[in-house]
């Protein structure tokens, strides 16, 4: 397993990158391990987050082998997220609309997963074609008849499906655009399987809610960067992209769409985004500066309340192996020690442990076979929805523990109407 440490920028290739975060070295985040494999040495890389003060790029300098990250084991698959594939259906259904999409267009999906999202432009009655790295999505959607290629989306992939007649009249891109090593060339190649008149629909974290809300942990080695309008705009522009229109989401944390292509359509939003940047600094290195100390304060508060509530005799387990919990538990130091199980609704990841601590994986129904006092709710971008799944843990006594922005107690009288 390999990785490596980049001194220039992914987007602008400038050097000078300046520290925002050094999270020390942390284990691969989505590398959750199988009973036999807790003997062996887990590699950890260093994660440090540093910005580009030429183009406003966020991102981490260290690069994890790809193969690594979205190998053969990679665990998640996004239809175990209702309200995933509820803001998937919104997106698509706003798409076909607008686009005025039908029989005789074609759409891509890059980083498809397991046919969650092109399902929905399938009902509608408009051709799709996935293209995912990781073998298990792949297959999965590819058996549900979503089209999937199983490969990763570069510009000479681009070229060959030109060349095959495949033009999109939309590319999408959830959650795909962070996890790029060139990042020019995934650009350049939805610049080059685009038609003259499509659109992009690219969603991404947007990096002023990651720093206002503490989002820590949402950096990890697959997220490579983390965007800000300003950034996202010099790069479809190099690759001959109009930025034309933004919208923000509340979706993980906070996030952006982007629609660009190779017609100008400006709707006034990226505008306003790009003004609000201005004002907030966002391209200066002092918008970043009292991020470190945020993040320490939540890690203390954290282990206070932890270390307290043990020398209280109380239990304590985690909902969600997600990849953000891997970091919340590795930096704030919640180990085998501080939490018993951890629980997810998601099959592939039943009967793991997760990265970096020996904690084992279970079905959901263990929290309430266990019935431990606090449950971390590592998911925290989908606190409403796994809080109104998991509602008679909280009718017997147990507590939800919500990390992020700061540590704060869910109960039953707290979901309960007054």
């Amino acid at each position: 397993m390999s990785s490596r440490t980049i001194t220039e920028c992914r987007s602008c290739g400038s050097a000078g990158l300046q520290s925002i975060l050094d999270l020390g070295l942390m284990p691969h985040s989505d590398g959750l391990r199988r009973p036999d494999q807790l003997e062996l040495d887990e590699p950890k890389y260093p994660l440090e987050l540093v910005f580009c003060p030429h183009c406003g790029l966020v991102q981490i300098n260290e690069e994890v082998d790809p193969e690594v990250l979205f190998g053969d084991d990679y665990p998640y698959f996004s239809s175990f997220s209702d309200s995933l594939l509820k803001h998937s259906k919104k997106n698509v259904d706003g798409l076909c609309e607008w686009r005025g999409l039908g029989a005789e267009n074609l759409v891509v999906e890059l980083a498809s997963n397991d046919g969650y999202l092109l399902q929905y432009f399938q009902q509608n009655g408009v051709e799709v074609l996935g293209i995912d790295p990781a073998p298990g999505p792949a297959k999965a959607a590819q058996e549900k008849g979503v089209p999937t290629l199983n490969t990763f989306f570069t510009k000479d992939l681009a070229d060959q499906l030109v060349a095959e007649g495949k033009r999109a009249d939309v590319v999408v891109g959830n959650n795909v655009m962070a996890h790029v090593p060139d990042l020019n060339g995934f650009v350049a190649g939805i610049a080059a399987l685009l038609t003259d008149t499509g659109t992009t629909s690219i969603e991404a974290p947007y990096v002023v809610d990651l720093i206002d809300h503490c989002e820590f942990d949402t950096i990890y080695h697959e997220h490579l960067c983390y965007f800000s309008v300003t950034a996202v705009k010099a790069l479809f522009e190099r690759h001959g992209l109009h930025l034309n229109r933004v919208v923000h989401l509340p979706i993980h944390g906070g996030s952006l769409r982007y629609h660009g292509g190779k017609t100008a359509e400006p709707d006034g939003s990226v505008e306003e985004f790009l003004k609000k940047e201005k004002e907030l600094g966002v391209t200066e290195i002092g918008f970043y500066e009292a991020f470190g100390a945020k993040v320490r304060a939540l890690r203390d508060a954290m282990q206070q309340f932890v270390a307290a509530k043990q020398a209280e005799g109380k239990r304590f387990a985690a909902y969600g192996a997600a990849a953000k919990g891997a970091i919340m538990l590795n930096y704030v130091g919640l180990d085998e020690s501080k939490i018993e199980f951890v629980v997810d609704r998601n099959v592939h990841k039943q009967g793991r442990f997760m990265p970096g601590y020996a904690i084992p994986i279970h079905a959901p129904e263990h929290l309430l076979e266990s019935m431990p006092d606090y449950t971390v709710l590592l998911p925290w971008n989908l606190e409403k929805e796994i809080i109104g799944q998991q509602l008679e843990y909280l009718e017997k006594g147990g507590k939800f523990l919500i990390p992020v922005p700061t540590p704060r107690e869910v109960s039953l009288e707290d979901v309960q109407p007054s």
